[in-house]
């Protein structure tokens, strides 16, 4: 045949599994055409089933740059929001010439494992900015450490990292009792605790990084923004440094 049969069909299974609608023809194919054509699809594809791992390998790739273009465009529009909340509170440097911000939820498995990757990031570079914003998705447990987390923060922000260590690095679950019984130990009353409480400014806290994770495409934890990128999963202290490497040396985190 005069054209290349492999490019042909990966080209239509990328573009029926990404949904594309093709426009209308200007002539319809008869019954038997149609029928010699699934056939000769059929029989390449039994010869050559490479050629769905070349197409799926494509969509992987496409749905991935769709992905981080709409995280851009979140980073973008959400920077305040995303930088420089007064919900959040900031470790390391707090004029550090780059902003890691990362999201957790203080449940999670694989936060309370990367926790040893912020610890590492911080002693390694004394110029990074490491903003915490915490993400409770895990249940009604991670709902009230969350409701004691912001109350804490807003009375001691100054002793804020050692409640988030204490706290992420417990290995009881989190929960209200036990995010109380680290605030306690930290020297706030509990009494002073609940009354912060019960002014209910978690609602505006957990709206906001709600809002910002949905736009950014974040559907679990840990996940970080590094520049103008969104980062998925606990992808280790190593890789994080390298982005802000290259977020100091092009101004992005690939160069």
């Amino acid at each position: 045949m005069a054209f290349n049969a492999r490019k042909i069909i990966a080209a239509t299974l990328i573009l029926f599994s990404a949904g594309t609608v093709l426009p209308q023809a200007s002539y319809a194919l008869d019954e038997k055409q149609k029928q010699e054509i699934g056939d000769f699809i059929k029989e390449y594809l039994v010869a050559n089933p490479e050629i769905l791992l070349e197409a799926q390998k494509a969509l992987k790739q496409k749905q991935a740059d769709e992905q981080m273009a709409q995280a851009q465009a979140a980073i973008t529009k959400n920077d305040k929001e995303i930088f420089q909340s007064p919900y959040d509170v900031t470790l390391g440097n707090p004029n550090g010439d780059v902003t890691i911000v990362e999201f957790y939820d203080y449940n999670c498995g694989y936060c309370k494992r990367a926790l040893s990757d912020m610890e590492t990031i911080l002693e390694n570079d004394k110029n990074v900015r490491f903003v915490l914003k915490e993400l409770p998705i895990l249940g009604p447990d991670s709902m009230a450490a969350h409701k004691v987390s912001t109350a804490f923060r807003a009375i001691a922000p100054e002793k804020y990292g050692e409640f988030h260590r204490a706290l992420l690095g417990g290995e009881d679950r989190a929960n209200e009792e036990t995010a109380m019984a680290v605030a306690t130990s930290l020297g706030v009353s509990e009494a002073d605790m609940r009354k912060k409480m019960a002014e209910n400014t978690q609602d505006d806290a957990v709206k906001v990084v709600y809002t910002l994770a949905n736009d950014l495409g974040i559907t679990g934890t840990p996940s970080y923004v590094v520049g103008k990128e969104a980062v998925y999963g606990a992808v280790g202290a190593e890789e994080i440094e390298a982005k802000v490497t290259n977020v100091r040396t092009c101004g992005k985190t690939v160069c």
